[in-house]
């Protein structure tokens, strides 16, 4: 799962007192997780991304196409 191409936003929130975790590729809620730090909110982000992928494929749910940007 090392070259997975989803994104991944982490955001500091004044209201919860923590960073938190969104993968937007994938639809239903935004926010997915949280942590206090912004080191252990990118270690989280990715072990819940791996649990929605198996998720997913447990389920035979076709995976979202990540969002990609291409550079000029």
């Amino acid at each position: 799962m090392e070259n997975l191409k989803y994104q991944m936003f982490i955001q500091w929130s004044d209201e919860d007192n923590c960073f938190l975790v969104a993968l937007p590729d994938f639809p239903g809620q935004y926010w997915r997780t949280h942590e206090d730090s912004y080191e252990e909110a990118v270690v989280k982000g990715k072990e819940v991304l791996e649990s929605l992928i198996i998720s997913y494929l447990s389920d035979g749910e076709l995976l979202p196409e990540p969002k990609t940007i291409k550079a000029a």
